[in-house]
C-alpha cells in the first residue's frame, strides 16, 4: 500500500466516523442539547479570542512589510 492510499483510506475512515457521530448526536436530543451548549461556549470564548490574535498578527506583518519595503 502506498503513502497515497493510505493517506486516502485515513479520510475516508474519519470522514465516516464523523458522519455516524453527527447522525448520532442528531438523533439524540440530550446530546444535540450538549453539542449546542458547547458550541455557543466555543464560539464566545476562544474563537473571538483566536480571530483577534489572529487579526493583529495580520495588522502587525502588513505595518512591518510597509516598512520593509521603503
Amino acid at each position: 500500500m502506498t503513502e497515497e492510499s493510505a493517506r486516502n483510506t485515513a479520510n475516508v475512515l474519519i470522514a465516516a466516523a464523523a458522519l455516524g457521530a453527527a447522525v448520532i448526536v442528531l438523533r439524540n436530543p440530550k446530546l444535540r442539547r450538549l453539542a449546542w451548549q458547547l458550541a455557543r461556549q466555543y464560539a464566545s470564548g476562544p474563537l473571538p479570542a483566536t480571530v483577534a490574535m489572529t487579526v493583529r498578527d495580520a495588522w502587525n506583518e502588513s505595518g512591518s512589510a510597509r516598512r520593509a519595503a521603503r
